[in-house]
């Protein structure tokens, strides 16, 4: 059974993880959006290696902070997408599912400062 929570709780959940982050961190965030969509497209998961049968709960797209250089100037912003259907579906029990939305946001902000998942696991944050 999905966990039952409106949008508008799943956005406050979502705030609330960001803003758990330290603000040292958040301050450095540049150019970068934050959005909810309800689940990830079938290009995000082909162009992130997603095996057919599984999903996504977030994805970073953009240029990390560590690959910005001088030239770095004009462009869209990177993106944060944490999807909403994947989440509720996975996870039945409400505090379950508010602590993976808030380590799905430290996990693509963690993509943000340019840690790769191999760094992640390599740091037990996987």
């Amino acid at each position: 059974m999905a966990a039952a929570m409106t949008p508008k709780a799943f956005e406050r959940v979502v705030a609330q993880a960001v803003d758990s982050i330290p603000e040292a961190l958040r301050a450095r965030l540049s150019n970068v959006d934050i959005v909810i969509e309800d689940w990830p497209s079938a290009a995000d998961l082909e162009a992130s290696g997603v095996p057919r049968g599984y999903t996504l709960f977030g994805l970073y797209t953009g240029v990390p902070l560590t690959e910005r250089t001088s030239g770095y100037h004009m462009v869209l912003p990177d993106r944060i997408a944490i999807y909403r259907g994947p989440l509720l579906d996975a996870f039945d029990d409400p505090a379950e599912l508010r602590a993976e939305i808030r380590a799905t946001v430290i996990h693509e902000f963690a993509h943000f400062f340019g840690l790769s998942d191999a760094d992640l696991e390599r740091l037990g944050a996987a």
